[in-house]
């Protein structure tokens, strides 16, 4: 869950590595680094901390070099300290390394090199991949000897790899974690995703597994594992350079909740036929054929993606009919799953590199099942695992908690069941009407709400000294529960339960005092009287309630002063409705708290790790 950007051709690096390394800072963020060549020796600098400590740092050597390759922690092995912090070396310095990944057999294989009379300078287990690699660099090349050392190693990376015995060459790999190489002009620029390379080019070449690429500054050569050569194939990559700015926000989440509205119209864009009003997923996603065998189906994700998983399962059934059931991906790849080729497996990822996602993909497909993934990341490797695709169109989410990501992968569920529901007739022509022009009405819905919701940092003033905070939910409010617990103590450090509002007399009511604030979700609906009957229950005990209500609602008054109206007309929808002042709640609580919203202590933004 690191950042990698490297660099070689005919300007001088410096500034300019530690520049992409900011950008990607979203991965990563406890300690950096970079090594340049120059006049063939290494020139090194590494800090604790964030990237701009790093540059502090390196401006005071002012070193010039036209090849290097620089990277941003999130630690793994070893707690964040200069020596643990990535570039590392072989053990008599000839070659360098940056790793994105875990090497599962580390421990053996460093046992061994200690044995052999190796000291190693670091509790990492990149350090052992590049002293592997130095030990193969005798009688060969550096893309030869990379070659050999990944022989040895059992695991996830991304690396690029230098060295001063072959200064005119930047060595790259990946295995089931992300790594792509820029094309410029007469220079290549290397990352681990699109984001620091998109001032310099649009040319964008996405390395697959096992494949090493040997990058001069005139050309680029791909082997596969083997040594044979394989095809070079470049695209343009879509994203703009100005997604990726704050844009006049304090903050990254804070703009990511704002652009919403615009993220969801992207998401339905194209996927409704206006001549027939019915959903028309591009490019044939799920043909007849294919829908005609589901008699299961499976959704795996972790984190939000799990709590998407949980609310399209109600969508999916209700709209379908299917059975649907919904895994951790963390556990699933490991407890020998009940699929068939009459399953149908949804991957739900933003980042499409969550490594427990990809493992419960691989897992299905061994099993016969037909996978689908909903991904955020055009080219990242679930994109490639899955049988099929449908993109979130979500755009670039550089905030670590994720906001807009979640919003639209709820609606791509939802136009999936729809679309599902259609061939296999099993909805009318008047209910499929009625859910189409919900799909419109949600981007105008959710930019009420956002508009509306101007009394939320009042509330998080006033609740910021908490230490624990309760959501509760029915139906799909519970997921939106979980998710709202889940952004509160990801960015505040409040400790937060999402419960389903029914479980709170078995047991977690004992947590009930008059310091505890109970978020409630209590929109109009089947359920509002038995929420109604459990905020009674809270207030009996002294709770504190803040309630998220239907628009005009005047009975939740009776109960409490902190109230958050949302527009509520669109059916299951209103689960992304509901999300977003949760979202704006713990985005507030954080500021008022004075944490880093952006980058919250012990996370990044894409867990490429188990």
């Amino acid at each position: 869950m690191c950042g990698i950007f490297g660099y070689i051709g005919d300007r001088n690096c410096g500034q300019m590595l530690i520049k992409g390394i900011s950008l990607l800072e979203y991965r990563g963020y406890d300690s950096a680094g970079l090594t340049i060549i120059d006049r063939n020796k290494f020139i090194l600098c590494k800090t604790t901390g964030k990237v701009k400590s790093l540059l502090e740092k390196f401006l005071s050597q002012s070193e010039n070099g036209k090849i290097g390759i620089s990277h941003t922690r999130w630690a793994t092995h070893g707690r964040p300290s200069e020596a643990n912090c990535h570039p590392h070396f072989g053990a008599q310095n000839k070659i360098a390394l940056v790793h994105n990944g875990i090497i599962e057999n580390f421990r053996e294989l460093k046992d061994n090199l200690i044995k052999d009379g190796i000291q190693f300078r670091s509790d990492t287990d990149t350090e052992v991949l590049a002293v592997l690699i130095e030990k193969e660099f005798n009688n060969c090349t550096l893309a030869e000897a990379v070659a050999k050392g990944l022989q040895h190693i059992k695991g996830t990376y991304a690396i690029a790899v230098i060295s001063i015995s072959e200064p005119n060459r930047l060595i790259v790999a990946k295995m089931n974690s992300p790594l792509l190489i820029g094309v410029g002009n007469n220079e290549f620029f290397v990352a681990s995703d699109a984001i620091p390379i998109l001032e310099h080019t649009r040319k964008i070449i996405y390395l697959k597994d096992g494949e090493i690429g040997e990058v001069s500054a005139d050309k680029i050569i791909l082997r596969n594992l083997n040594g044979e050569k394989v095809l070079v194939k470049v695209e343009d990559c879509l994203l703009e350079p100005q997604q990726v700015a704050l844009d006049g926000f304090a903050h990254f989440m804070l703009k990511e909740i704002h652009e919403q509205p615009t993220a969801l119209e992207n998401a339905i864009a194209g996927r409704i036929n206006p001549i027939t009003n019915k959903v028309q997923l591009e490019d044939n996603i799920l043909k007849e054929e294919t829908i005609a065998k589901i008699s299961r189906i499976v959704i795996v994700g972790c984190g939000t993606a799990w709590h998407a998983g949980l609310i399209g399962r109600n969508i999916i059934e209700r709209i379908v009919g299917i059975p649907v059931q919904v895994d951790y991906a963390s556990e699933f790849r490991y407890r020998d799953p009940l699929v068939d080729s009459n399953t149908l497996v949804i991957a739900i990822s933003q980042s499409g590199e969550t490594a427990d996602t990809l493992g419960a993909v691989a897992v299905a497909k061994e099993k016969g099942a037909y996978t689908l993934a909903i991904v955020n990341a055009v080219g990242s490797t679930l994109t490639r695992e899955a049988h099929e695709v449908i993109y979130t169109r979500a755009g670039p989410e550089i905030g670590v908690a994720s906001t807009k990501a979640f919003s639209t992968q709820i609606l791509v569920i939802y136009l999936l069941a729809v679309h599902l529901g259609q061939i296999r007739k099993l909805i009318s022509e008047s209910e499929i009407s009625r859910r189409i022009n919900n799909i419109k009405k949600l981007p105008f819905a959710v930019r009420a709400v956002i508009d509306k919701c101007q009394n939320i940092k009042g509330i998080a003033q006033k609740f910021k000294n908490s230490r624990n905070v309760i959501f509760l939910g029915r139906g799909t409010g519970y997921p939106v529960a979980l998710e709202g617990a889940l952004k509160l103590k990801e960015i505040s450090y409040i400790h937060a339960e999402g419960l389903h509002a029914a479980e709170l007399k078995h047991g977690p009511i004992a947590l009930i005092d008059a310091e505890m604030p109970v978020i409630v979700l209590a929109l109009k609906g089947r359920r509002l009287t038995k929420v109604i009957s459990n905020i009674e229950e809270v207030k009996a005990r002294g709770g504190q309630i803040i309630a998220i209500v239907s628009e005009g609602d005047t009975e939740i008054i009776k109960y409490t002063d902190d109230i958050i109206e949302i527009n509520d007309d669109i059916g299951i929808l209103n689960s992304i409705i509901a999300t977003i002042p949760m979202q704006l709640l713990a985005y507030h609580f954080a500021v008022v708290r004075g944490c880093n919203v952006d980058q919250p202590r012990n996370l990044a933004k894409s867990v490429t790790v188990e």
